[in-house]
């Protein structure tokens, strides 16, 4: 069935869904809600924060649903009240039921941070940079119960830049799949969708991040400490603890850092360097130059800040707080 203009349900909670739920609004279609998880207070005694979608949805007029659970009998009526045509889906952190999918007449379509079928999962962009991907991209499927492994209808790729984090890269994502998300509505709308079935055995799993990941294991290569330290921003960052002489471990969070091969071997996890803006550690491979770095309890500040304010030596150890094996 052709339709000029499609009645559009968008779900999203987090900033990944914000262009596409903007771009929704210079389509011929008519965006009827927002759909997004209940806003919760930051703080014990704060108002709830409000959101890039909650703003573009106030900014528009358009109204706002925040059922507990979208797949409740309450949420359907709720949804089917607005005769949508089609649910857009993005970073909305429910998974939809075969009876909620259902209640627009085409379904749903999600917009992924993969080219599915890789890094299936509700962190596909973490985990590209944690694994030294140069590439990756965003996937508009069609929706299914099955968490992303419905038809993809339209891939985009992009390189990944060495020094990018995975915030920089979710901001540019999202960018790439906003045109994306419409081109293919624009196509379901005129009936020229064509979607293509995912291989299973090319999925890869890219589970939700846990704060131990960000425990580094020094004896891992240095480009791979990087990648980490890159892949786990703004959460959970990653960390270390330096074995201090006379004194508990200090939990550090690295910043920048940068892959080190013209220093002198040494065991992994212990300070090669540690003069003027010099930081530097050891790792299974090359060494780890670390440029910024946020003591426990403080701002995050230069190594060279880092080296005035705390006495490390070179020939010191970085490490897990009670000692043992690093990551998990």
């Amino acid at each position: 069935m052709i339709h000029d203009s499609l009645r559009l349900i968008m779900m999203g909670t987090g900033s990944f869904a914000a262009p596409t739920f903007r771009a929704l609004f210079d389509t011929p279609h008519a965006v009827v809600a927002l759909v997004t998880q209940p806003a919760r207070p930051t703080h014990r005694h704060g108002a709830a924060p409000t959101t890039p979608l909650r703003d573009v949805a106030a900014q528009r007029g358009t109204p706002v649903l925040s059922p507990e659970s979208v797949n409740s009998e309450a949420a359907r009526m709720e949804l089917a009240a607005l005769a949508p045509d089609l649910f857009v889906v993005a970073d909305f952190g429910q998974i939809l039921s075969t009876e909620t999918l259902a209640v627009a007449d085409l379904g749903g379509i999600n917009l992924h941070g993969s080219l599915l079928p890789k890094y299936r999962g509700a962190a596909p962009i973490n985990w590209a940079i944690y694994h030294g991907d140069s590439e990756t991209g965003v996937t508009v499927i069609g929706m299914t119960p099955r968490v992303d492994s419905g038809p993809c209808l339209a891939q985009a790729r992009t390189s990944i830049d060495a020094e990018e984090d995975a915030v920089e890269l979710e901001t540019r994502l999202a960018a790439l799949g906003a045109p994306l998300v419409c081109r293919v509505i624009n196509e379901l709308a005129a009936g020229r969708a064509g979607p293509l079935p995912q291989d299973p055995a090319l999925a890869s799993p890219a589970r939700r991040l846990r704060k131990t990941d960000g425990q580094i294991d020094w004896s891992r290569p240095a480009v791979a400490i990087k990648n980490q330290v890159r892949a786990l921003q703004p959460w959970p960052k990653t960390y270390t603890f330096w074995q201090r002489a006379g004194g508990p471990p200090l939990r550090l969070i690295l910043g920048r850092t940068a892959v080190r091969d013209d220093l002198p071997p040494v065991p992994p996890g212990t300070v090669v360097r540690a003069k003027g803006d010099d930081l530097a550690v050891g790792c299974g491979q090359a060494a780890l130059a670390i440029r910024e770095i946020q003591p426990s309890g403080k701002r995050t500040c230069t190594a060279g800040e880092f080296l005035r304010g705390y006495p490390v030596r070179a020939g010191q150890s970085f490490g897990p707080e009670l000692g043992g094996a690093g990551m998990p």
